[in-house]
């Protein structure tokens, strides 16, 4: 009884992820966009911070200006609940953006 119980919580839980946006400047050309995420599943949201925690305090992140990360929750609707910046990321978001995938 008790795991049915756990089953049915965990299925009403969310999943998380965490978004990594780097942003590529070439004077010219349209600002390039590029995006990975990584995955959590339901219930995960402790491995979700400490994921993005290693992320954000990564010198190699920081090294890599502009760039945004994002940790969000995947329910009904998309949440942001963390979201850090390196570099002029509001100003990169006024110029035409290409996407890259």
């Amino acid at each position: 009884m008790k795991t049915l119980l756990r089953k049915v919580v965990k299925a009403c839980k969310p999943k998380y992820e965490v978004v990594f946006t780097t942003y590529q400047i070439i004077p010219g050309r349209p600002v390039s966009k590029n995006e990975s995420k990584h995955s959590f599943g339901r219930g995960e949201s402790r491995e979700a911070k400490e994921f993005y925690g290693k992320v954000v305090s990564s010198d190699y992140t920081r090294n890599l200006a502009p760039a945004e990360v994002h940790l969000r929750r995947v329910y009904l609707r998309n949440k942001t609940i963390e979201r850090t910046q390196f570099g002029p990321v509001e100003d990169l978001r006024k110029f035409k953006i290409v996407y890259n995938k």
